[in-house]
């Protein structure tokens, strides 16, 4: 059976939107596009302070995730097949309930457990509208919105079908709800001299630390 004549039928996909179907045929692995509001959006290549955010979070959770064997972590090209929408968000974390049901040659994915959108000029109206609302309404428990230029992170969580922002984060630490003992070091995320720091072994690690703060 073909992927597109198995991912029709994972998703029911018979009875969707025609043009998301023209989508989904057309878009090809290079690109970087989202289908919303029955319109395709085409995304500029990322700024490098973008990308930097984005690939420290991804190493830290996927570092994470290799000890704890909580689940499957993706990134930017895994797309969610969401209602009426589908998006590549940043970062995305499935839990093992989920993850267990994916096959290898899977191209579509349902809601995650965990995402997380890194805002840049052109993607922050969606990402603080019409994703904040699509997110919630399918249940996704825990957003984060990481905002590269002003260096803070947003924990959102889910209550009642809608995200309460629980804090907002300039230093310190986040812990994620979903993503059991997940911690991170905000300064990490925008610093590379500490995110090479925190990714060095233990012992290694408090020396470095203090020569660190001293400078």
């Amino acid at each position: 059976m073909e992927l597109l004549e198995k991912t029709k039928i994972l998703y029911n996909l018979q009875n969707d939107n025609p043009e998301r179907l023209k989508f989904y045929q057309k878009i090809s692995d290079d690109q970087k596009a989202e289908f919303i509001n029955g319109k395709v959006v085409l995304h500029s290549p990322a700024a490098r302070r973008h990308t930097a955010v984005g690939r420290r979070l991804i190493t830290l959770l996927q570092n994470h995730n290799s000890q704890t064997k909580l689940g499957e972590v993706g990134y930017e090209k895994m797309m969610i097949h969401l209602t009426q929408n589908s998006y590549e968000p940043d970062v995305l974390f499935f839990l093992n309930k989920t993850a267990k049901t994916f096959f290898d040659e899977l191209c579509l994915f349902p809601a995650p457990d965990f995402v997380v959108e890194i805002l840049s000029k052109r993607t922050k109206k969606n990402d603080r509208g019409i994703k904040f609302q699509d997110y919630a309404a399918h249940g996704i428990p825990e957003y984060w919105i990481i905002d590269p230029v002003k260096k803070v992170v947003e924990q959102y969580f889910l209550t009642d079908r809608e995200y309460k922002l629980f804090r907002s984060y300039t230093e310190g630490e986040i812990q994620s709800f979903v993503v059991k003992n997940f911690i991170v070091p905000i300064e990490c995320l925008f610093d590379e001299r500490l995110f090479d720091i925190l990714n060095t072994s233990d012992k290694r690690r408090k020396i470095k630390l203090k020569f660190f703060y001293k400078n």
